[in-house]
């Protein structure tokens, strides 16, 4: 039909373009954190890429949720001051009719985003860190660049190489300064080094240098020395580590249903059903008023996804506390929008209004008295 055609083609246009700008201004903020994030040395400068790409998948179901918000309430306040609106409904259209064709434009964008909230969120949450942890966990000397003074993994180490070759493996003018569990200080300094290994371990050897070594009780112990070997040995990974709360997959949450894992569960499944209120949200509340412009309704989409999306974030601290049991929560949140939703809709669909109610009953009373006094 040329009426549901021409909305959903509208709509498609609309989310289109508000997607491409979502996820532009998204990508921005997400590539600024990236690299800050490389520059504090918590991500690898070589894999930047890579976690920004896996990022931004984790937040697509959040992108399309408020982009699809955003394309309903700009097409219908559009059709609303270009009178457009108008024309449907004095042609036998009413509010509740847009209902059909615009779930069947935004049922494969739900669709998406519960498939991406409850499989791609996990999945790409669990690839971040684990490039962040194997990054983390990569050797001491992995660590340094040269030039720049760098910590060891464990925090006890400092090291510093001004020059080093292609490979890596050797250096000149190096420094060294550790702090040992007893007390003890040491700085060491060489004019050269180069990593070898020995077994299973790697070591450190230095070439011409000097060692200066600070007891705990103050004494002070300075030697030279022409070769010296130290095992800085890079830490293996941690294999069957657990993963973290947002790295689980629903099915593990499902399965091992701890107040920290409902509390996720939760969230995951309340982002598929706030995506489907929003539908409703929009369709309810958007209307023309040709005073307040296009503005008004884009305050009032950004305050109501923001105030949403919070109430859902509490929700589940509540959940992981204990203070509120998963399904309370879930029917009073979701389920109190989606009746309110639909009442508001069904309210502007048969034209509802306290005021009317209340004019019309004093009307009734009015002509009652007036027929019994007759």
């Amino acid at each position: 039909m040329l009426f549901h055609s021409s909305i959903r083609r509208e709509l498609a246009r609309s989310f289109g373009a508000t997607l491409v700008v979502l996820f532009t201004i998204v990508l921005t903020m997400l590539l600024i954190r990236t690299l800050g994030l490389a520059s504090r040395g918590s991500v690898n400068p070589e894999e930047i890429m890579l976690v920004l790409g896996f990022t931004v998948l984790g937040r697509m179901p959040t992108i399309l949720t408020l982009a699809l918000f955003i394309s309903i309430v700009f097409t219908l306040s559009r059709m609303y001051r270009d009178s457009e609106m108008i024309i449907w409904l004095a042609s036998g259209r009413s509010l509740g009719g847009f209902l059909a064709p615009v779930l069947r434009f935004a049922w494969p964008i739900l669709l998406v985003i519960t498939l991406m909230t409850l499989f791609v969120w996990p999945w790409a949450n669990q690839q971040t860190d684990e490039l962040r942890g194997r990054f983390e966990r990569r050797g001491d000397l992995e660590r340094v660049a040269p030039g720049q003074f760098q910590e060891s993994s464990s925090g006890r180490r400092v090291f510093f190489i001004d020059k080093d070759t292609a490979d890596g493996t050797e250096g000149r003018n190096i420094f060294i300064s550790s702090k040992e569990p007893d007390g003890r200080e040491t700085i060491t300094s060489a004019r050269s080094g180069r990593i070898e290994w020995k077994g299973d371990q790697q070591m450190l050897t230095l070439n011409n240098g000097q060692r200066l070594e600070t007891a705990a009780d103050g004494s002070l112990k300075v030697s030279e020395f022409e070769t010296y070997a130290t095992q800085v040995g890079s830490t293996a990974l941690v294999t069957g580590a657990r993963p973290g709360l947002k790295s689980r997959s629903s099915w593990e949450l499902v399965q091992n249903p701890t107040q920290s894992n409902l509390g996720e569960l939760g969230w995951r499944i309340g982002m598929a059903l706030t995506a489907i209120n929003f539908v409703l949200i929009a369709l309810a509340t958007t209307t023309g008023n040709p005073r307040a412009g296009r503005g008004g309704n884009l305050f009032f989409t950004l305050f109501a996804f923001v105030f949403y999306y919070n109430l859902l974030n509490l929700g589940q601290s509540w959940v992981t506390s204990g203070l509120v049991g998963l399904l309370p929560f879930m029917l009073m949140l979701h389920g109190s929008v989606f009746v309110l939703s639909l009442l508001w809709l069904a309210k502007r669909h048969h034209n509802l209004s306290l005021r009317g109610w209340w004019v019309a009953r004093r009307h009734r009373s009015r002509t009652t008295l007036q027929a019994s006094a007759a």
